[in-house]
């Protein structure tokens, strides 16, 4: 798909939400071929594609240029999982680790045009009271300003649920995550709001949209049960969309897939851009 072809598909569809994609629904799908089914589904970015390997980051970023697409968000410190071992925000000790992953992140990122760089908190820590262990979480981001400020990048912070995908992770509520963003007091840190994760630990997905999009950065969605595409789950995301399109300037990120597909047709991603485009 040409440059050109591609900024004409986004002009026709100035009613649709921004929308981008993971790379883990690429599954095996080839990259290149992954990537020109995004572009041709009407997506505008790809997120959290690996950056660590440089021959592995090299080809999403040729496939992005070639495509039209942008690079949506890379995530600063899974290592080796959301647990982010040696680089988490609410271990003092792993204050240093964390700050060198966000440097690299960083200039991946800068290199990729990418702006946008997913924090995780990282598993509780055995020994520290909760409180303690969010006030360390709010000193590490501190320090992370500085150098968000510099390169002009924002970081998101991401909830995720601890019943069930991710037992231990220590951000698993939104009223501490909010906590944390209002705490550090940054236009450069705000939060990843992921509907599957909100929905499997609290619920009220529109309402608190609307409550809290002056602190959300990012939007990611998946179905619930399961964690596949909309329609597969109990989520009505033509409600969903529509409640984010409503908020119109009031939140200018993009609405990001991050599921496991049932298949790798792509014809998921066709559906969400249907379910994602207004009148």
């Amino acid at each position: 798909m040409a440059i050109a072809n591609r900024a004409h598909t986004l002009e026709n569809n100035a009613n649709r939400l921004r929308l981008s994609v993971a790379a883990r629904n690429f599954g095996s799908v080839p990259v290149a071929q992954a990537l020109e089914a995004t572009a041709l589904a009407g997506f505008d970015t790809c997120d959290n594609f690996p950056w660590r390997d440089e021959a592995e980051f090299s080809v999403y970023t040729e496939g992005l240029q070639r495509y039209g697409l942008g690079a949506g968000v890379l995530v600063v410190n899974k290592v080796p999982d959301v647990n982010a071992l040696g680089c988490s925000l609410n271990n003092p000790v792993d204050r240093e680790g964390f700050l060198h992953e966000l440097s690299r992140c960083a200039a991946a990122a800068q290199g990729a045009g990418c702006d946008r760089l997913e924090i995780l908190s990282g598993n509780s820590t055995e020994g520290i009271p909760r409180q303690e262990q969010l006030n360390h979480a709010v000193e590490a981001l501190r320090a992370a300003v500085p150098l968000l400020k510099k390169v002009g990048m924002t970081a998101v912070i991401e909830m995720l649920n601890s019943s069930e995908e991710h037992p231990g992770y220590f951000l698993d509520n939104t009223r501490d995550a909010l906590d944390l963003i209002e705490r550090v007091g940054s236009p450069h840190v705000k939060l990843l709001f992921d509907i599957y994760h909100v929905q499997l630990a609290e619920g009220n997905i529109i309402r608190k949209l609307r409550e809290y999009i002056a602190s959300i950065g990012q939007i990611h969605f998946a179905d619930v049960p399961g964690r596949h595409e909309p329609g597969t789950g109990e989520i009505n995301f033509r409600n969903v969309f529509k409640a984010i399109y409503e908020l119109g300037d009031h939140y200018m990120g993009y609405v990001t897939a991050e599921y496991q597909p049932t298949d790798y047709s792509f014809r998921d991603l066709k559906l969400v851009a249907e379910l994602a485009t207004f009148e």
